[in-house]
């Protein structure tokens, strides 16, 4: 065999090699669906990205960088947020899988009202209304908002990894539940991750996430503030490439808990 042709077969090669690999890269994302955690929210392929032109330097980063931002919806600014963290989060007595709890969440764009569900997961009810009485929500931010799935917030230090100091088991829903408008879940980075982020679902887009994620309840009232929050601008990610980054800032102004 001379060079020339030894050349070309190993070309031929090459080219059927990368194609393999670049079909299996394929395939990978096509699987992979949506992956929500706490250090990333990978949306696949359908979720448009787009580009705003902004100057990275001006796009927020930290929790400093929100609070530079206007304040979405033209509600005011309020107080900054008091970081805290914990051991572990303390039993909440007046709770039982019987209970009826529900959690008003006031943001910029207005009030949320959410029945949780103790009985379907009373840890992650438990935690949630812990933080909520300790005052651990307030003046946080939604750090990721994306319209058609998702808007992600309760991390202190607003970029995606951050949590109250301790995590709480897992409690999965069944394989057959579906995240459809108005649930809300906690996020997290894998098993035995879930802390203070939750997210709440703004579309059809969110069917598509696999049930590993600790159910916290639905929103009974507030479906108006759903639909200005997903209105809120975004810019693309520097990160991880979506379209989520919120260029007007929704803060969680305060969580009210009632028990029936």
């Amino acid at each position: 065999m001379t060079d020339r042709r030894r050349r070309q077969k190993e070309n031929r090669a090459a080219r059927r090699q990368a194609e393999k690999k670049s079909e299996t890269r394929r395939e990978v994302f096509r699987r992979l669906g949506f992956a929500l955690g706490m250090g990333a929210l990978v949306v696949v392929a359908f979720l448009v990205v787009g580009f705003f032109g902004e100057d990275a330097e001006t796009l927020p980063g930290s929790y400093e960088g929100y609070r530079q931002q206007e304040t979405a919806c033209g509600a005011e600014r309020p107080p900054e947020e008091t970081v805290q963290s914990f051991p572990t989060y303390e039993p909440q007595e007046d709770i039982t899988a019987e209970s009826e709890v529900t959690a008003t969440i006031a943001t910029s764009c207005g009030e949320i009202v959410v029945a949780l569900d103790p009985s379907m997961s009373p840890q992650t009810v438990e935690s949630f209304v812990f933080l909520a009485r300790q005052g651990f929500y307030e003046g946080t931010v939604f750090h990721r908002i994306l319209e058609g799935f998702v808007a992600q917030g309760g991390d202190p230090n607003a970029v995606g990894t951050g949590g109250p100091g301790y995590s709480i088991p897992d409690e999965y829903p069944s394989d057959d539940f579906e995240f459809e408008r108005g649930v809300v879940a906690m996020a997290n980075a894998g098993r035995g991750t879930t802390g203070s982020q939750f997210f709440i679902v703004l579309g059809e887009d969110a069917q598509a996430l696999n049930p590993s994620f600790n159910v916290l309840g639905r929103v009974v009232s507030g479906d108006e503030v759903l639909d200005r929050i997903a209105d809120v601008p975004t810019a693309t990610r520097r990160d991880s490439r979506e379209n989520s980054l919120p260029l007007e800032t929704v803060y969680i102004e305060s969580i009210d808990i009632a028990v029936g």
